[in-house]
């Protein structure tokens, strides 16, 4: 019993109150708005501004990563929905039910990026169906970004906003 306490003291669990967490969020967000689709943004600046060659591999880069979120969509849907839907009810349970700060945070994480997920697969699929030309590809790309960020900055807020919460109900002494 007393290594296990002390183990738990020091791995603080309370993440709301953990610089690591607030870090990861800030990383996660940051990436996710960065890589649309599976590419980084600034080859989607670059292709804009440098000409054929940028172009052409920013259409080979969409294309490749495109054909992939259709390969995996296609081929295990079922389970992602399945398995993502149970990961979520059961973190929201925990978390919000059985008050487990850890749950919290991670479903906080962890449904948004469901959305960007869901709102990815989509654009990838919109994209095949319609093969668009290197004009209207920047501006599928440039609205799923600015989707991504949205959610990604509703997300920071409501985020810190429960966290706040939680640190300030718990107080100066701990739990």
């Amino acid at each position: 019993m007393g290594a296990a306490a002390s183990i738990f003291e020091l791995i603080d669990l309370g993440s709301f109150s953990n610089l690591w967490f607030w870090i990861a969020l800030a990383v996660v967000w940051s990436s996710a708005s960065h890589w649309v689709l599976g590419v980084p943004f600034d080859v989607i600046l670059r292709a804009q501004t440098k000409g054929a060659q940028a172009q052409a591999d920013l259409q080979d880069l969409v294309r490749i990563n495109v054909n992939r979120i259709r390969a995996i969509s296609d081929l295990s849907w079922l389970i992602i929905a399945a398995a993502g839907s149970f990961a979520l009810t059961a973190l929201g349970l925990l978390g919000f039910r059985y008050g487990v700060e850890f749950a919290q945070a991670v479903f906080l994480l962890a449904l948004p990026l469901s959305v960007v997920w869901l709102l990815s697969v989509r654009t990838a699929f919109k994209i095949a169906q319609d093969r668009p030309g290197i004009e209207d590809l920047y501006l599928r790309l440039r609205r799923l970004r600015i989707a991504i960020q949205a959610i990604g900055l509703l997300a920071i807020l409501v985020t810190s906003t429960w966290g706040m919460f939680i640190n300030a109900s718990v107080g100066v002494l701990g739990r």
